[in-house]
């Protein structure tokens, strides 16, 4: 990950939330959510040990930031892949907020059906999905899910379709929290948006984000327009994606 013109080194919390929350409030004439991509990584940009395996690399206050930011946003999204591996939750617990819409990217409905998301009694999720039997629609459907079948492109779903039907349904601003593709797949859509990247402050033999999502070892995105914080034991960048 490439960085251009930081700020320093230190602020106060109110930074970052405060440009999060300008970028969510601000009119978006293209018809499309604001966006804010997530994702913690060690000093040396490992994310995890092992491929889909996850890695708690985040700190208590860089968590506590991480859910804050979701409570800003209408929804959450994430890819099948993070719901087979670490079975989240996406809510907001560690602080007290507004609730966002949790939304999957699942081309073929692999969501199991025991999954925690589809537990939840304040907000059902939204599934996103190409292909899939009729049995699988009828019973994440009758799971409290639902289902928009969209177009399927080589990174897995079309995105661009996926955040129309997203402003459609009323998501004005969504919090993409990974796995690695779904996030690579933001990179190189070229949709306008922000990045909050937790930096914990310790080397890890691992993976990068580019090598998790099978991508090689290119590099990462760029950041512009940088602010730094410091969250307890981990630095949080903020910044916008940029060429």
């Amino acid at each position: 990950m490439d960085l251009s013109a930081p700020a320093p080194a230190s602020r106060p919390a109110l930074g970052i939330l405060a440009r999060a929350q300008d970028r969510v409030a601000a009119p978006r004439p293209d018809g499309l959510p604001v966006i804010t991509l997530a994702w913690a990584q060690s000093v040396n940009g490992a994310i995890t040990k092992q491929r889909g395996e996850p890695t708690p690399l985040s700190g208590p206050e860089s968590l506590e930031l991480t859910h804050r930011l979701r409570s800003m946003h209408a929804a959450i999204l994430v890819g099948v892949g993070t719901v087979l591996a670490d079975d989240p939750l996406l809510s907001v617990r560690l602080v007290s907020g507004p609730q966002p819409i949790p939304v999957l990217l699942d081309t073929h409905l692999r969501t199991p059906l025991q999954a925690r998301i589809l537990a939840r009694t304040d907000r059902h999720p939204w599934i996103f999905y190409a292909e899939a039997s009729r049995d699988s629609i009828r019973s994440l459907e009758g799971a409290g899910a639902r289902l928009f079948q969209v177009h399927a492109s080589d990174a897995g779903l079309d995105l661009a379709e996926v955040l129309r039907v997203m402003w459609a349904e009323g998501a004005r601003s969504v919090m993409v929290e990974g796995g690695a593709k779904v996030l690579r797949a933001f990179f190189a859509s070229g949709f306008p948006a922000a990045a909050a990247v937790t930096i914990a402050p310790f080397s890890m033999e691992g993976l990068t984000l580019a090598e998790e999502s099978g991508g090689g070892t290119g590099s990462g995105p760029v950041l512009r327009h940088t602010v730094s914080e410091i969250h307890g034991r981990d630095v949080v960048l903020w910044g916008e994606l940029g060429p």
